[in-house]
């Protein structure tokens, strides 16, 4: 396989040109994406990445190893377990991936209709986070979202916190106390988030506890239009 010169090599001296040559090849910041939110094994990636396979993973997750965008580690305990994960430096792309994201959304061909995984749409959530108006003090919402593309997977789970301050969304390993818990499929999640479309219009997606508390998330992170 001839590999692709790089930018530098024709004497641009351009840090975006060089920027492009870290991270510009098919399916790199895709990968990059997925590991926003946190570490993840090489099989978790191969899952949330439809359409990747596994001879392109393995070289995209190696030149961002080399490039030291990202790092392999063994996680402690049994079975020597190993994921990919970002480095600090690499963590600062995602407001790379939240700038593109807020300029593509005004695309006349965006596929708006096409699913997204479960840390892409709780990207994006990030993305247009915004302190809740007139929040009466901080509430928690436990977030378990079910991957639409793909059948028979277990829910991903996500914890968000609001305050008068900001609002602020982490993967986390297990569901844990919060004033609500929703649970939904990404396709309804996207719809209610990034398509405006309100709860009681989408009996999928089931509120427990505070619903005040869940509609308060929905409000600080749904997409806006200005």
């Amino acid at each position: 396989m001839v590999s692709r010169r790089s930018y530098g090599s024709y004497n641009d001296g351009c840090a975006a040109a060089h920027a492009l040559d870290l991270i510009g090849d098919r399916w790199t910041m895709i990968v990059v994406r997925e590991l926003l939110l946190g570490p993840k094994r090489f099989v978790d990636l191969q899952r949330d990445v439809l359409g990747i396979g596994p001879g392109v993973l393995t070289r995209r997750l190696q030149e961002l190893t080399a490039h030291g965008v990202a790092q392999r580690r063994r996680l402690p305990g049994p079975g020597r377990v190993e994921v990919y994960e970002l480095t600090a430096w690499g963590h600062r792309l995602e407001v790379v991936n939240s700038t593109l994201s807020a300029w593509a959304v005004q695309s006349p061909s965006m596929p708006l209709e096409a699913d997204m995984s479960p840390d892409t749409l709780v990207l994006a959530m990030r993305t247009h986070a915004r302190p809740p108006a007139d929040i009466p003090g901080p509430r928690t919402v436990s977030l378990a979202l079910t991957d639409s593309r793909q059948e028979n997977l277990e829910p991903v789970h996500y914890r968000a916190v609001m305050t008068a301050d900001a609002t602020v969304i982490e993967r986390i390993a297990e569901p844990g106390r919060a004033d609500a818990a929703v649970a939904a499929s990404t396709r309804d999640w996207k719809a209610c988030i990034i398509g405006g479309i309100p709860l009681p219009r989408l009996p999928g997606i089931v509120v427990t506890g505070d619903r005040s508390a869940a509609e308060l998330l929905i409000a600080a992170t749904a997409l806006r239009s200005d």
